[in-house]
């Protein structure tokens, strides 16, 4: 016996069961927050793995990032050869077999849901069918609730076209992602159809378990919703999901306020660091409020990013910026410039950073990592999710979707307030799953904390902080339907094609790195100062230039995305051409500097070598909008 699996807890009878089903079975488990279903999920491969199964015959998918990288690091923590089973998002299972299918460089550049389709299609062909599936004798799926849409048909099409047993592990009080469907009565037919269609074309064969014990809730507080969980996976029309959201709300404010933040010892208790602590919205627009409400009291936390929202970290550029002329790295050298770097990097870290590079970059014999490889993957965004991994350690701040999957020992909910009115019953039955989700996050204790107004969505009734029409982003409006005060910024807002010196403003763009890299941290305040030299392009519909002002340091400009949404949300109707820009937007934090992958040409341009890596920027939060002329200052 191992000494992992010495350590590791006893399976419980149903877990047992579930674990040690043969190969060719197919097992659909229904498993509720909090029962051990990643535990269970673990043991399963190993257990698939020590009955003969290999990397080709087992596949094991998951939904998120963040899925796959608990998997993945919960296996690699065992000793058996079950720490080398491949963990992957949907996501990047279909571009790998788009890639086996035809490797046309051309599919990184299209959209996830555009793989998932033209994956679909190449399944369905026997002709252009990768061969690697025939070999495929066991797929496990993590989070099916989640599966709707492109995805959903993507593994309804595999699991048709190719005979294999397979565990699927869900929770459909747990679907909260049913808004990737983007009509609501489709949306209504699509949640929990995975369910159902499995049970009707597997119906002689499929073992369905139920994994009920719930080993995260060590408090009352924080199992108070457990008894709602019927209730939420029933709920399908408008009735339902009112019914149990207001049931939902009445548990929440049952439960104690955290207190006032502004008090010494309520904010002690908020940052322990022997605790893990997340405060939970209902919206990314509630988030990025309540995070700029922590800064403004001096509170340092991390806003958790969506699922797609990955970012290199700054250690790449650094250490390539410390290897001049350099086409590719050795283990040594790249130690060596770990060492260098600033902030006395850990040297265990830097191990593991280069096993990371390697897997990310590495030539054929496995001891070089080549830069024009690293570039590329970075540029495409095919990188290993170890690193680019969210961090999670300190205070989280989340919306409800994102926190899904995670737990923490303690957990406070700020109160999504009743439903709108002009919701439909889809997204009615989204937001009572949601809360739900919410709710089941905590390990120890569960509270409710109510933001000052300022730091609300809402006042007075109105909603002054919306959702931007055509965008993912959050804006800032007055009571007037034509005033615009404010902006929320999104990861590709710096532009990033050039390093910062050498487009739109005239800099030393050496000295620029050595900045970002030296004196830019996280949750740094940001200033956007509008450029008198890149005019707004109507005809492109793009406002204004902006640069990124750090103190009285420029540290980057803004990129053709935010000049296009800050025209389309100045903009008041299709033909109106803005004259009034903000002069300049406050109000932004530095969320991260990373490295950014851009023109090779450019670097060499700016003396920063020829691979076309450098440090960029990443900002957050919902600016202010500040004008020139008296009387319109946001």
């Amino acid at each position: 016996m191992t000494a992992s699996r010495a350590s590791a807890p006893a399976l419980t009878d149903v877990q047992r069961r579930i674990v040690e089903e043969p190969a060719e079975r197919k097992a659909l488990v229904t498993a509720g927050a909090g029962t051990g279903k990643t535990f269970t999920l673990v043991r399963r491969i190993e257990y698939l793995v020590s009955e003969g199964l290999t990397g080709g015959d087992l596949i094991v998918l998951t939904f998120s990032r963040a899925a796959s990288v608990e998997l993945r690091e919960r296996l690699r923590s065992l000793s058996g050869r079950s720490r080398h089973v491949r963990v992957t998002t949907f996501d990047a299972w279909a571009l790998g077999l788009l890639r086996e299918a035809a490797n046309d460089e051309t599919w990184y550049a299209r959209s996830f849901d555009e793989r998932i389709r033209a994956a679909t299609r190449v399944i369905e062909d026997e002709m252009r069918a990768p061969e690697s599936l025939d070999a495929v004798r066991h797929v496990v799926i993590d989070e099916v609730q989640d599966l709707v849409g492109d995805r959903r048909q993507l593994v309804d099409t595999f699991l048709d076209a190719y005979e294999c047993g397979f565990t699927i592990v869900g929770d459909p009080a747990q679907a909260i992602y049913g808004f990737q469907v983007q009509d609501p009565e489709k949306r209504a037919c699509d949640t929990g159809r995975f369910f159902s269609r499995l049970r009707e074309r597997f119906s002689d064969e499929l073992e369905e378990f139920a994994l009920d014990e719930n080993f995260r809730a060590a408090s009352d507080d924080a199992a108070c919703a457990r008894p709602y969980e019927a209730a939420v996976r029933a709920c399908s029309t408008r009735a339902e999901a009112d019914a149990v959201h207001e049931q939902l709300r009445m548990e929440l404010a049952s439960k104690l306020e955290f207190g006032d933040l502004r008090v010494r010892h309520v904010r002690a208790s908020l940052c322990d660091t022997k605790l893990t602590t997340a405060i939970l919205c209902a919206t990314n627009g509630d988030a990025l409020l309540l995070s700029r409400w922590l800064a403004d009291l001096g509170i340092d936390h991390r806003v958790r990013g969506g699922t797609d929202d990955h970012s290199v970290p700054s250690w790449v550029a650094q250490v390539v910026s410390r290897l001049p002329g350099a086409l590719s790295i050795s283990r040594d050298r790249f130690i060596e410039a770990w060492q260098s770097l600033p902030h006395t990097p850990d040297l265990d870290h830097g191990r593991n950073a280069w096993q990371l590079l390697l897997r990310t970059a590495g030539d054929r014999s496995g001891h070089v990592v080549k830069l024009g490889r690293l570039h590329e993957a970075i540029a495409r965004g095919h990188l290993p999710d170890s690193l680019v991994a969210q961090q999670e350690d300190g205070l989280i701040v989340s919306t409800f979707h994102r926190a899904k999957g995670l737990e923490f020992d303690q957990v406070l909910v700020v109160d999504p307030g009743s439903l709108d009115d002009e919701q439909v019953a889809a997204d009615r039955c989204d937001a009572a799953r949601a809360l739900y989700v919410a709710m089941t996050r905590a390990r120890h204790d569960l509270y409710r904390l109510q933001p000052p107004d300022a730091y609300a969505t809402r006042h007075r009734g109105f909603r002054l902080v919306r959702k931007v029409k055509g965008t993912q982003r959050w804006g800032r409006y007055g009571y007037k339907p034509s005033q615009r005060l404010g902006l929320s910024f999104l990861g590709e807002d710096v532009h990033g094609d050039h390093p910062a010196g050498l487009e739109q403003i005239t800099c030393d763009p050496g000295k620029v790195q050595e900045y970002l890299a030296h004196k830019v941290r996280p949750g740094d305040e940001a200033v956007w100062t509008r450029l008198n030299d890149v005019p707004v392009a109507h005809e492109k519909r793009m406002a204004p230039g902006y640069a990124i002002m750090h103190g009285e340091q420029i540290v980057g400009v803004a990129s053709d995305v935010f000049r296009r949404d800050l025209y389309r949300f100045v903009q008041q109707w299709k033909s109106h051409q803005p004259a009034s820009w903000p002069r300049h937007v406050t109000g932004t934090r530095v969320d991260l500097v990373e490295t950014v992958a851009g023109e090779d040409a450019a670097a060499v341009r700016a003396g920063l070598g020829p691979c076309g890596l450098w440090l960029a920027p990443r900002l957050i939060g919902i600016g202010r909008f500040h004008y020139d002329r008296k009387g319109e200052d946001a």
